[in-house]
């Protein structure tokens, strides 16, 4: 409360300081031969506006009404301390008119751009909705019937392919533009987009202009990958769907019950970036003190590169619309990001001390921000550190390229991810670390607490987490976050997962539920400490570990758990000994335990404790073992578990073991 209390002393005695320095006003009613200095005498664009400011020196920059804009607006570090408010809307899309009657109660419109080669879009927008490329099926999937380039059991993985073998009817060499349609394929945490080269009509074999980057198998399975096909025109059978032939440059629509196309507006992506902060770290040349409020950006076109299929896990190969290199203490506050065909906002090379804070992201087509800069042994100009992400949310992401990730921090350290709002997406919500194993990472001392995730995963995709970290992360912590309602396609629908090389990470007071896999995953890791979670209600686990290694993987201490069905532990639990430096006195001592487990309540009300298993025993065989044996098997007490309240009653034998409340009250929607 004192913080926020400051917070709002601060804000007002910057109003002020402010009410009397000069402004630069654009409005899309004013006239660039204005001098733009007062509203009634605003200029009509960007451009002219930040022409002003610059030449004039002045720092205050008030933005209204909507601006179209083709190219993106770009500050650099002569820039430095302009402040941007206004309410204004930064567009990136072009209007598109002319609709005419076609048939079967589809529409068409002509756009010559289109047909000459200068614009290409994936998505179009129906009075601010998004709506869908032609596919089929309508609903569910087609899956591939064969791989003729191997399988997980054959080859591996991750062989990269080519081509599959498709179910008689499910693709049809005569549909046109055969070369402009696209096959989607989801397997394992990948979603990959594959333009058709040719089809074998008698093997009935499509091959693609470039290649996946796995196996076409459903996970680690021998059964074919899901897979749609997208932009076929002789699939614009939904209100709803529309085709672009940009062979002949006409886009056809089938509209929605009451849409009129001559009065409601149409548009489409245009602009590939929205706003570029153009710093160059390597030089010490920073853009600084930038400040902007309540500006809004929407509608921003993306492609992937030639050959590029989106491969990389999380959909890293797909860009943002706003991105920052080289900034220094810059600041985004309520501003809204919205219906993107890119990643919302990426935080690039150099990048410090900036705060996005009280922001909306919402339908976007891949993630919501990325944070990324130098790696460890790069020149420490270039590490990108210190930044605070507050009270966002994040909406509906994922729409095209469902692997991207609500927030994610790839080599950065020291950022505060807290209080931010994350739900219905279609994978990961908060991703950390971008090193696999125990290799040297800059990913260190981030602070995720008090974030509330939830709805994410939603049964498309696998091998995903609402917390997922990779790598060495000595510092960082995961505290006091509400996660609850995840769910993946094959496996790996967990809530916090610590991935491959995890370590030195805490997780702490978060309570998370209702997850289709375990609550916590660790797939291998070292010296994470795991403490007073609420781990309740996983579908098919509760707890996991993939893999054993010769070091104290994790110490498991004064969690709860508890569960109504599926299995308490999967995975491998078995020690593997090693020798380990305790003491001067004692060196190298033989340790027979790779992780601690203590002073835990484990509870399933549909279970008595003689029909609970540990790893296959029962509790006292687990504790012959070394473990849990100050943990109890008793009811923890919830207030209200049917409706989600695990607050505990003061009765509770979890608070007699040390257990303390969790509170959940900065959490969003708490």
């Amino acid at each position: 409360m004192l913080q926020m209390l400051l917070t709002l002393i601060v804000f007002l005695l910057t109003g002020l300081l402010f009410a009397g320095e000069a402004t630069v006003f654009v409005a899309p009613s004013g006239n660039n031969t204005n001098d733009g200095l007062s509203e009634i005498n605003a200029v009509a664009t960007i451009d002219k506006g930040l022409e002003i400011v610059r030449t004039k020196n002045i720092k205050n920059l008030s933005i209204k009404g909507k601006h179209r804009i083709e190219t993106p607006i770009v500050l650099t570090p002569k820039d430095s301390g302009l402040t941007v408010t206004g309410h204004g809307i930064i567009d990136g899309s072009r209007i598109i008119t002319g609709w005419k009657p076609y048939k079967n109660g589809i529409w068409q419109a002509e756009i010559p751009e289109v047909k000459e080669g200068k614009w290409y879009f994936r998505q179009i927008y129906v009075g601010g909705e998004f709506r869908q490329r032609a596919k089929t099926p309508n609903e569910g999937f087609y899956c591939v019937a064969a791989c003729p380039e191997g399988t997980p059991k054959t080859t591996g993985y991750s062989i990269h392919c080519q081509s599959f073998e498709f179910k008689p009817d499910d693709i049809n060499p005569n549909w046109k533009n055969i070369n402009d349609i696209e096959v989607i394929v989801y397997y394992f945490w990948n979603d990959n987009h594959l333009p058709i080269e040719s089809i074998d009509t008698e093997k009935h074999i499509v091959r693609f202009k470039h290649k996946s980057c796995k196996t076409f198998t459903d996970g680690h399975s021998e059964d074919g990958a899901r897979y749609i096909v997208e932009n076929v025109f002789e699939a614009l059978d939904q209100p709803g769907e529309w085709y672009l032939d940009k062979v002949a440059g006409i886009v056809y629509y089938m509209p929605k019950e009451g849409e009129n196309l001559n009065k409601i507006e149409v548009v489409a992506p245009f602009a590939k970036e929205l706003l570029r902060f153009d710093g160059k770290p390597a030089d010490n040349n920073f853009v600084s003190n930038v400040k902007l409020q309540n500006i809004s950006f929407q509608y921003c076109h993306f492609e992937l590169p030639p050959g590029k299929v989106n491969s990389l896990q999380d959909s890293s190969e797909v860009v943002a619309a706003v991105n920052l290199t080289g900034v220094k203490n810059c600041t985004f506050t309520e501003c809204l990001f919205s219906n993107f065909g890119t990643f919302g906002m990426e935080l690039k090379s150099g990048c410090s001390a900036v705060n996005i804070i009280g922001c909306r992201f919402e339908n976007l087509a891949a993630g919501g921000i990325r944070i990324n800069g130098g790696e460890a042994d790069s020149n420490p100009l270039t590490h990108t550190k210190n930044n605070v992400l507050l009270q966002n949310e994040i909406v509906n992401y994922g729409q095209i390229y469902p692997s991207a990730v609500g927030i994610i921090a790839q080599h950065s350290y020291g950022n505060n991810i807290s209080r931010n709002h994350i739900h219905h997406g279609y994978y990961t919500g908060i991703s950390l670390g971008w090193v696999w194993g125990y290799g040297r990472s800059i990913s260190q001392d981030n602070i995720v607490e008090h974030n509330h995730i939830h709805h994410i995963g939603q049964g498309l995709l696998s091998d995903m987490g609402a917390v997922y970290t990779v790598g060495p992360s000595p510092g960082t912590i995961i505290r006091n976050n509400l996660i609850h309602d995840i769910d993946a396609h094959q496996y790996g629908g967990w809530g916090i997962y610590n991935d491959e090389g995890s370590a030195g990470i805490h997780v702490e007071n978060n309570i998370v539920y209702n997850t289709k896999f375990a609550c916590y995953d660790m797939h291998f890791g070292k010296e994470i400490t795991i403490r007073n979670n609420i781990f309740a209600m996983g579908r098919k686990d509760q707890i996991s570990r993939t893999r054993g290694e010769k070091h104290p993987s994790f110490y498991f201490e004064n969690n709860i758990i508890y569960w109504k069905e599926g299995i308490l532990f999967t995975g491998d639990w078995k020690d593997k000994e090693y020798k380990y430096y305790t003491h001067p006195y004692h060196g190298e001592t033989d340790q027979k335990r790779n992780f601690e487990s203590n002073w835990n309540v484990f509870y399933n009300p549909n279970l008595k404790p003689e029909e609970v298993q540990f790893d296959g025993g029962s509790f006292d065989d687990w504790k012959k073992r070394g473990y849990d044996n100050n943990s109890i098997y008793a009811d923890p007490m919830f207030i209200d578990s049917e409706h989600f309240d695990f607050r505990l009653k003061p009765e509770s034998p979890a608070l007699k073991l040390g257990f303390e409340e969790i509170d959940l009250r900065l959490v969003p929607g708490q």
